[in-house]
């Protein structure tokens, strides 16, 4: 094997092909938060708040939620780059949303899920919300901020060291 072939395997063994390659997408955990969420609340509801509050609320935060994930989802395509995060990241993302957030999709899941929680005002819905998050904040994203440290590492740490994680 020569020189460069060997170091061209060393690269890519170092650094992953995709951001999240795991069996279980993010938008797959937030959908079975909800969807559990939704069984207990049909199973024994417990309400969150007075119902003339709960679905105007609800429905703003639904609003922000889709717009925010829709800007997200826009600014990724017009920089080129995929929005699944198993397919390989092209570029750092600075712009539209990711000015203020380095996970505007992921807190547009969550912003759906506290509005869904609070349209059908279910107490569970909201639990279910917190393991996810977590799930989220210490598991998923941690992952996904060493491969975009690793692979772009002149431009991804300037930028984590100048945008917060969620807002």
């Amino acid at each position: 094997m020569e020189s460069n072939d060997l170091n061209d395997q060393v690269k890519t063994d170092i650094v992953p092909e995709a951001a999240n390659s795991g069996i279980i997408r993010p938008p797959f955990i937030y959908l079975g938060a909800i969807a559990l969420g939704l069984l207990f609340h049909f199973a024994s509801p417990v309400r969150l708040v007075p119902r003339a509050v709960s679905v105007p609320f609800g429905g703003i935060i639904v609003l922000v939620a889709v717009a925010l994930f829709f800007y997200a989802v826009r600014t990724f395509r017009i920089a080129g780059t995929p929005v699944p995060g198993n397919r390989p990241t092209t570029t750092i993302v600075c712009a539209g949303p990711y000015r203020w957030s380095r996970n505007p999709i992921y807190l547009a899941f969550s912003l759906l899920q506290l509005g869904i929680a609070c349209w059908v005002n279910s107490l569970w819905l909201l639990i279910t919300l917190i393991p996810t998050v977590a799930l989220m904040a210490f598991v998923v994203i941690p992952r996904e901020e060493k491969y975009l440290e690793t692979r772009f590492p002149s431009d991804y740490l300037p930028y984590k060291a100048s945008v917060r994680r969620w807002l």
